[in-house]
């Protein structure tokens, strides 16, 4: 029998360079503003017009393609089955690394979604307010794993899923506070029946061995991930560390005010030692190998900007 090794798979991905991806451009009807663009991007991960442009339009596009094709099902079903069921929300998972810049693609996904045509109602939902408790965390011994499987409230998430996916008018969502490190106990963010749910986090892709068999990603209508060589992903998490290091961390309420006072030098030891410790392992562990589970993926150069698309061909 021949090793697999020595076969050869034709890939199931479309490769996109930037510039083939930019001419499949169309033209929404309200444009984004420059002044938006603040509240687009996340910390040291730029963004441009450009960018939005010649990624994120045709991408919203392609987008559009699947979720009228999910509509047009979906009426077809109802006569089909003799039932007016309600239309449900098309949900996409965006997935990838720590530092690698889903919650700015996120952001700008649902901006431009939203700017569609027929104007669907977009909502995003980050997966960190699924997470344990860090007293939860510190009973089981895994506050030092915060981000791996394990540290997930899997259950409560996919209970979210199947409420949104069963048409329930209003779904009440966690929220997270990056400043305490920490999930808050009374905030939540409630979710009234979107035309389109984008679902953020770096375990979404992920497979486990739960006995009921059932994914996050089983949820998903389409799911993109995003890429990029993970000695760039390293040097963003470094840059991002330093930069919260002389802004966030100073605020004397935040979990990380402890490295507040650290040198440049001393920063950038600590943050590549988190980054060695906890965020590679994962990195490998966990969500590299989901990469090719998704429909779409975006690849980044060095400096923050999509240089090639993969699409799952069709």
């Amino acid at each position: 029998m021949p090793s697999i090794s020595e076969h050869t798979f034709t890939s199931p991905f479309q490769n996109f360079t930037r510039e083939q991806w930019k001419r499949l451009n169309g033209q929404l009807s309200h444009s984004i503003q420059e002044e938006d663009l603040d509240q687009l991007h996340a910390l040291n991960e730029p963004l441009t017009m450009e960018e939005i442009e010649d990624i994120y339009i045709p991408l919203a596009h392609l987008l559009e393609v699947h979720i009228h094709n999910f509509q047009e099902l979906h009426s077809k079903s109802n006569v089909f089955f003799k039932r007016n069921h309600q239309k449900l929300p098309f949900i996409i998972g965006i997935a990838g690394s720590v530092a690698v810049g889903k919650s700015t693609t996120a952001r700008v996904l649902t901006k431009v979604l939203s700017l569609l045509p027929n104007k669907p109602k977009v909502e995003l939902v980050t997966t960190d307010g699924f997470l344990y408790p860090n007293k939860e965390l510190i009973k089981r011994n895994i506050l030092n794993r915060k981000g791996f499987p394990e540290s997930y409230d899997t259950k409560k998430l996919l209970q979210f899923l199947a409420d949104i996916k069963s048409g329930k008018s209003q779904v009440s969502v966690p929220l997270y506070s990056h400043l305490e490190y920490d999930v808050l106990n009374d905030d939540r963010l409630v979710i009234s029946q979107p035309d389109v749910l984008i679902v953020e986090g770096i375990n979404v892709l992920q497979v486990n061995s739960r006995k009921n068999g059932v994914f996050v990603s089983d949820f998903f209508d389409y799911s993109i991930y995003v890429d990029a060589d993970e000695k760039n992903i390293v040097s963003w998490y470094i840059d991002r560390f330093e930069s919260l290091r002389a802004t966030a961390f100073q605020n004397s309420a935040s979990y990380f005010h402890k490295y507040a006072n650290l040198t440049e030098e001393e920063s950038y030891t600590m943050a590549k030692q988190i980054w060695n410790e906890i965020n590679k392992p994962n990195l490998h562990e966990n969500i590299l190998p989901t990469r090719y589970r998704a429909d779409l993926i975006l690849k980044k150069g060095s400096e923050h900007f999509i240089k090639r698309v993969k699409v799952r061909k069709i």
